[in-house]
């Protein structure tokens, strides 16, 4: 699928060169970027699936004017993402991007952002808290939660619900780890709990036999956020382990990606806690939109991930803002901003608005694991924060002031 070009809408390829201010008649021309290498590979067909419901509901059209989508594929790597963005911006002369999928991608598409100001650019399900809390991008959207949001409710609920008082993390070392780690130590830490040891690990890893090993014996429960095939290698190898520590899932770390995949360690699954920007409730809007992705996409999971929603939510953003100003992508591109920087939707888990550095504020969902009657995993909503900002409701000078997310931030005190 990378590099492909799908045509949406009419059989002829537009030959019109890249210009800042494209004729009225031309077609809108959005890119998709995900992730079909790597680890996260699953991930990335969820993103390219979403995105093409999208366009489908919308006839392939925005604001009058038919759409040309362009995929390309990164590995979560931030220097192909950069690589695949600039050439979907300068050779393929797209309009808009939406993209990328990981954390480290998303830094690196924002600044590239900064170079290209006479373009949009919608975040896919890039999650790391410093796209746009630090030095944001006038031209980059995010209509998802960051990663430390998708954590709100968790700490607390790890230290009141659960009574987990030291716990240990098992994360990836990158930005969107980082991100959810504090996160979930925000919360966890000021409650009065304590996080003795961290452990970092590079994407990629198969084998996480040092890691299980280096786990202290007395802790009530390990954190863990890792997504995609390395959350799957660690939960198979943790199982056998024999550990009996209780674990507490990072938001990837049991997405329905997770939850679809056969192997003895879903034994260990039900009931295991964790927080997300989408989970399953018992609500009209969120049954519709698991019983839409079902029909049409009949080989999929068992119901929308994470990724397909963040990237569905992204490209409804998108063709809503291009819907609002008759499809008007000429000169900078202020117009389609100004819009997108106000558009609201009502989604399937709620409403998602922004702020004014164009990052969502969204419904956050503390799940837990359970099993349907047909033996599929799930993750069941237990209790639901509405509207969490990327402050986690402190104030923003506070917040900041603490730093952006690294290995050593936050530790508790």
């Amino acid at each position: 699928m990378t590099g492909t070009f799908t045509r949406l809408g009419t059989a002829v390829l537009a030959a019109a060169a890249f210009t800042a201010a494209p004729a009225a008649a031309q077609n809108i021309r959005i890119g998709g970027l995900a992730t079909l290498d790597g680890p996260f590979v699953v991930l990335g067909q969820e993103a390219f699936r979403a995105m093409e419901l999208a366009f489908e509901e919308a006839n392939y059209s925005a604001g009058g004017k038919k759409i040309d989508w362009v995929k390309e594929s990164s590995d979560g790597r931030p220097d192909i993402a950069l690589s695949k963005a600039r050439k979907l911006i300068e050779q393929d002369k797209v309009d808009i991007l939406i993209g990328p999928m990981s954390g480290g991608e998303g830094l690196a598409i924002k600044e590239y952002a900064k170079s290209v100001p006479n373009r949009t650019f919608v975040n896919g399900f890039s999650a790391a808290q410093e796209a746009t809390l630090v030095s944001p991008s006038p031209n980059f959207f995010r209509f998802s939660a960051d990663g430390a949001q998708w954590q709100a409710g968790l700490g607390t609920h790890a230290y009141d619900t659960k009574g987990y008082r030291n716990v240990a993390v098992v994360s990836g070392d990158y930005s969107f780890g980082y991100t959810q780690v504090l996160g979930f130590m925000t919360e966890f830490c000021a409650r009065g709990g304590k996080v003795p040891e961290k452990i970092w690990v590079p994407n990629g890893t198969k084998d996480f036999s040092s890691t299980i090993a280096r786990i202290p014996d007395k802790v009530d429960a390990v954190y863990v956020m890792l997504g995609g095939a390395d959350a799957v290698n660690f939960l198979t190898q943790y199982d056998q382990s024999g550990s009996t520590t209780p674990l507490i899932a990072g938001s990837n770390t049991l997405d329905q990606t997770v939850l679809s995949t056969k192997g003895p360690f879903q034994r260990r699954l039900v009931g295991i806690p964790s927080a997300h920007m989408i989970a399953d409730i018992d609500e009209p809007g969120y049954r519709a939109f698991v019983d839409k992705y079902k029909k049409r996409f009949p080989d999929g999971l068992g119901a929308p991930s994470a990724p397909f929603y963040g990237y569905y939510v992204a490209t409804k953003a998108a063709l809503t803002a291009l819907d609002q100003v008759g499809g008007d992508v000429s000169g900078d591109q202020s117009k389609l901003r100004a819009a997108l920087s106000k558009v609201e939707l009502d989604t399937a888990v709620g409403p998602v608005k922004l702020d004014e550095n164009r990052q969502a504020i969204a419904n956050i969902f503390v799940t837990e694991v359970a099993r349907r009657d047909d033996g599929s995993l799930y993750s069941k909503a237990i209790k639901k924060i509405e509207g969490v900002n990327q402050t986690l409701g402190q104030p923003v000078e506070a917040f900041v002031a603490r730093g952006v997310p690294s290995r050593d931030n936050p530790s508790c005190p």
